[in-house]
C-alpha cells in the first residue's frame, strides 16, 4: 500500500506546503498531492517510503498550528476488522492482528478501537494503528446503492497486507556499537536522563553493557530499533561524545566502531574490497576492520573502525548495515530453504547465523565449548560419529586457504571444530588440491561452507560463475551396491534430489580399509545434501549389518577338562 491519507490538515495548507515537508524529510512520491478539505492524499514511490512517511509525520509534524495524521488510504467497502498496530516496542511483536480488540472497542467496531489505540502510549512508544484491507471486498464490487458506472478498483496492490498476507516484517538485526568507557557515564546522563531521551526521541531500545569486560577501555552498545531509529540513536551518541570530549579535553579523534558478524563481512567488503570503496568514496570516510585473528570461538564479531566529521561517519554507518542487513537476509533465507531439506544435521547449532534473535552480540550458545566436536546430531544420543571428505580446491588457492603464517587455516579449523589439513601435492603441477576435512556433521558443513566462500571472495570463480567443487567420502565396499541402486535408480534419484552430479567409479579396487570413493560434485548446498543423504544411506547399512540377538539363547560356557 503506497497510498497515504493525511488528516487534520488545516484550511490555509497548500501542495507547496505538503511539498516542502516531504522534501525536508526526504520521502520521495509519485505524484501530486490531492487537496481536500481538511486531508488530502499523496502516492508514495514504494511501501519504504510510505512506512517512512507514517513513522516521521504522523503525530509529529505540525503544519500550521495542526498536529499531521498520516496513514495507509484504505477505501470503505475495504475496511474490515482487521487493524494493523505498529510502533510497538521492539522487544515485543511487531503486528498484531484482531478480528476485535476485547476492551479496545466494542464488538465490530474498528473504527472505535482505532480511535482509543491510536496514538496511545505503550512503554514511551506511541501506538500507530491502521486498517488491514479486505481483499475480497474488491472484487466483489461497491457495495449495494453505490455510484452507477462505478466498479471494483481491482485486485490490491503488489505487496499489500491483506487477509492472506502481512507485510514484511522489519529487519530485526540490532546495531551494535563501541564506545570509550570515559564516555559511557555522559550517554546515561544524570540518573539515566540522557540514555531516556534518546530512546524516546528515536524510538528505540538502547542497551549499555557497562559490566562486560571489566576494566576495558571501550564498552558495547547495543541499539534495538527500525534501521532509522539506530541510525539517529547512534548519530545523537557520537554528538553526545564529541561534545563530552570537548569539555574534558580529551583531544584523541574517536571514531566510529561498528560490530558486526564475522559472516557478514566478505559481502561488505565485496569482491577486490569494491563495496567498502564505494562506501568510503560516497561518504568521505576512512573504514578499516579488524584482524581475523582477534575472533574467538565465542566472540564472532569484528570491529568495523569509521573515522571522519560525525555527518560522515552516519552516512557510513547507514551504508555500512544496509549490507550487513541485506547478507542477513540473504543467509536466513538460505538456512530456512535448507532446514528441512538435509538430514541428519542440526543447522541450529551451527553457529553460523548471530544466535539469541532478536540480538546478533557474541553469545554463541549454541556453539560448543573448545574442544567438542560441533555438538550432537538431531537423531541418537551423545556425540555424532566423525566423518572424513576429501574437497579438491584450485592449486593457486592454497595459499589464501591456509593463510599467512597458517593463521587462516588454523582459525577456520578453531571455528568449525573440525581438523582440516592440505595435502602434498600430487604430481610435478598439479591444477587440484586435497583438503582433508575431519569432523561431525555440523562441523563439516562450517568448515565446507568457509572453504566455499573463500574461495568466491578471493575471485578464484567468476562474479557471475557459481562456486562448484568435488569432494570425495568413502565408503564400504559392500555398501556401494547401495549407493547406486538397482540399475542405477539409487543414485539417478540422489542426482535429481540434491543437483549434485554423484558418481561411484565401478572399476577401482578396494583399499586397505575395503572403503571405495564416492565423488559428489556441485554447488554448496547440492554437495552437503548429497553427502548426508549418503551418510543416511550407510547409517541405515551398518543398523541392518548389526547382529540381532536372540530371544532365550545363552552364551556357551567353555568346558572344564
Amino acid at each position: 500500500m503506497n497510498k497515504l491519507y493525511i488528516g487534520n490538515v488545516s484550511a490555509e495548507a497548500s501542495e507547496e506546503d505538503f511539498e516542502t515537508i516531504f522534501e525536508q524529510w526526504k520521502i520521495p512520491h509519485s505524484g501530486p498531492f490531492l487537496l481536500k478539505t481538511g486531508y488530502a492524499f499523496v502516492d508514495c514511490l514504494d511501501e519504504k517510503a510510505a512506512m517512512k512517511a507514517i513513522d516521521v509525520l504522523s503525530g509529529k509534524v505540525e503544519l500550521h498550528g495542526k498536529l499531521l495524521e498520516v496513514e495507509h488510504s484504505v477505501p470503505k467497502r475495504q475496511r474490515n476488522c482487521k487493524l494493523q498496530i505498529r510502533n510497538i516496542p521492539p522487544h515485543m511483536q511487531w503486528e498484531v492482528s484482531a478480528n476485535c480488540f476485547q476492551g479496545g472497542a466494542p464488538s465490530g467496531s474498528p473504527t472505535g478501537a482505532m480511535e482509543k489505540l491510536n496514538g496511545s502510549m505503550m512503554e514511551n512508544y506511541a501506538l500507530k494503528v491502521s486498517y488491514i484491507p479486505d481483499e475480497t471486498a474488491s472484487a466483489e464490487g461497491p457495495p449495494a446503492g453505490g455510484r452507477r458506472g462505478f466498479g471494483a478498483r481491482g485486485p490490491p496492490r503488489a505487496g499489500s497486507p491483506g487477509l492472506g498476507a502481512r507485510p514484511k516484517d522489519p529487519i530485526i538485526i540490532p546495531l551494535r556499537i563501541m564506545v570509550p568507557t570515559q564516555f559511557v557515564g555522559a550517554i546515561i546522563g544524570k540518573e539515566g536522563n540522557t540514555i531516556r531521551n534518546i530512546t524516546k526521541q528515536t524510538h528505540s531500545k538502547i542497551d549499555i553493557h557497562r559490566k562486560e569486560n571489566a576494566g576495558a577501555a571501550e564498552k558495547p552498545i547495543t541499539i534495538h530499533s527500525t534501521p532509522e531509529g539506530c541510525s539517529s540513536a547512534c548519530t545523537t551518541i557520537m554528538e553526545i561524545m564529541q561534545k563530552e570530549a570537548a569539555e574534558t579535553k580529551f583531544t584523541e579523534e574517536i571514531p566510529l566502531k561498528i560490530l558486526a558478524h564475522n559472516n557478514f563481512v566478505g559481502r561488505l567488503i565485496g569482491k577486490e574490497g569494491r563495496n567498502l570503496k564505494k562506501i568510503e568514496q560516497d561518504t568521505g570516510t576512512k573504514i578499516t576492520i579488524s584482524s581475523l585473528q582477534d575472533l574467538t570461538l565465542y566472540n564472532p564479531e569484528r570491529t568495523i573502525t569509521v573515522t571522519g566529521p560525525i555527518e560522515a561517519c552516519a552516512r557510513a554507518e547507514e551504508e555500512v548495515m544496509k549490507k550487513i542487513r541485506e547478507s542477513y537476509e540473504s543467509d536466513m533465507a538460505a538456512m530456512n530453504l535448507q532446514s528441512n531439506l538435509i538430514p541428519g544435521l542440526n543447522l541450529n547449532a551451527l553457529g553460523l547465523f548471530p544466535s539469541g534473535a532478536p540480538g546478533m552480540g557474541p553469545s554463541m550458545s549454541s556453539v560448543p565449548p573448545p574442544g567438542a566436536h560441533g555438538g550432537c546430531s538431531s537423531f541418537g544420543q551423545g556425540h555424532p560419529e566423525s566423518e572424513t571428505v576429501h574437497l579438491f580446491i584450485p592449486a593457486l588457492a592454497v595459499g589464501a586457504i591456509i593463510g599467512k603464517q597458517g593463521q587462516h587455516i588454523k582459525q577456520l579449523s578453531h571455528f568449525a571444530g573440525a581438523s582440516i589439513k592440505i595435502a602434498p601435492a600430487e604430481g610435478a603441477d598439479p591444477k587440484l588440491r586435497k583438503v582433508i576435512i575431519s569432523g561431525p556433521p555440523e562441523a563439516q558443513f562450517k568448515a565446507q561452507c568457509r572453504l566455499f566462500g573463500k574461495l568466491k571472495e578471493e575471485n578464484f570463480f567468476g562474479p557471475k560463475e557459481e562456486v562448484k567443487l568435488e569432494a570425495h567420502i568413502k565408503v564400504p565396499s559392500f555398501a556401494a551396491g547401495r549407493v547406486i541402486g538397482k540399475g542405477g535408480k539409487t543414485v539417478n534419484e540422489l542426482q535429481n534430489l540434491t543437483c549434485a552430479e554423484v558418481v561411484v567409479p565401478r572399476d577401482q579396487t578396494p583399499d586397505e580399509n575395503d572403503q571405495v570413493i564416492v565423488k559428489i560434485s556441485g554447488h554448496f548446498f547440492a554437495c552437503q545434501l548429497a553427502q548426508r543423504k549418503i551418510q543416511e544411506i550407510l547409517a541405515q547399512v551398518r543398523r541392518q549389518q548389526q547382529p540381532k540377538p536372540s530371544s532365550g539363547t545363552q552364551t556357551p560356557q567353555p568346558r572344564r577338562k
